[in-house]
Order: C-alpha cells, then structure tokens, then sequence
C-alpha cells in the first residue's frame, strides 16, 4: 500500500512558476513509476508527466515539455513537478499517482494503482 500527499498549490499569476511536491509512504517508493496527471472542471484527468522509478525516463504530456519538469527524490520518497511559465489554462487540480513499474512510465490513468487527493493550481491571467 502507498499513500501520497501532495502539496504546493495555489494561486499564482499567468507567467509566474509553482513546484508541487508528492510525498509518498512506504519502503517501495523506487519501484513504483510516478505520474503527475491534471483535471480541469468538465474536462478528462489528463497526464502531465510521468517518470520511471529510477528517475532516469520521462515523458511529458502534450505540450508541457518545456514548461514542466518532472523529477523525483528516492531517498526522500517525493515526486516534485516545477512549472513555469504558466498559462490560465493550467487551472486544474493536479493530482500525483504511483504504479506501473520501475522500468516504465505509464501514460494512462487506469495503469495507476495508488492517487494522491489531488492539490489546486489556478492560474489568474
């Protein structure tokens, strides 16, 4: 089992930049690969960004490359997602998942296990 919490949401200005951390419980943390997804009010939870348990693969959704980074700490067991640049339509709860496995980086919701509660950004243009 694996809790996460996630934290450093909140209000910030379009251009401005916010850092989300996910802390994670748990001995396994490393063999798990983390996601960072998004779900804006009427819209589908999307991924942001995923990163393999090593820390060494990445992917990034759609047009977020560039403006994300997605990095993890295993000794801390904590994902961290830094944006920058951010836009109005960044607004959304972003939410940290773990599953799949150390070697992969899921792309889909349904390949994650284990969802944090999810923390607000909101973007003000």
């Amino acid at each position: 089992q694996v809790q996460l919490v996630e934290s450093g949401g909140g209000l910030v200005q379009a251009g401005g930049s916010l850092r989300l951390s996910c802390a994670a419980s748990g001995r396994t943390f490393s063999r798990y690969a983390m996601g960072w997804f998004r779900q804006a009010p009427g819209k589908e939870r999307e991924l942001v960004a995923a990163i393999g348990g090593s820390g060494s693969t990445t992917y990034y959704g759609d047009s977020l490359k560039g403006r994300f980074t997605i990095s993890r700490d295993n000794a801390k067991n904590t994902v961290f997602l830094q944006m920058n640049s951010l836009k109005a339509e960044d607004t959304a709860v972003y939410y940290c998942a773990a599953g799949g496995s150390y070697y992969n980086t899921p792309r889909r919701p349904d390949e994650y296990a284990y969802w944090g509660q999810g923390t607000q950004v909101t973007v003000s243009s």
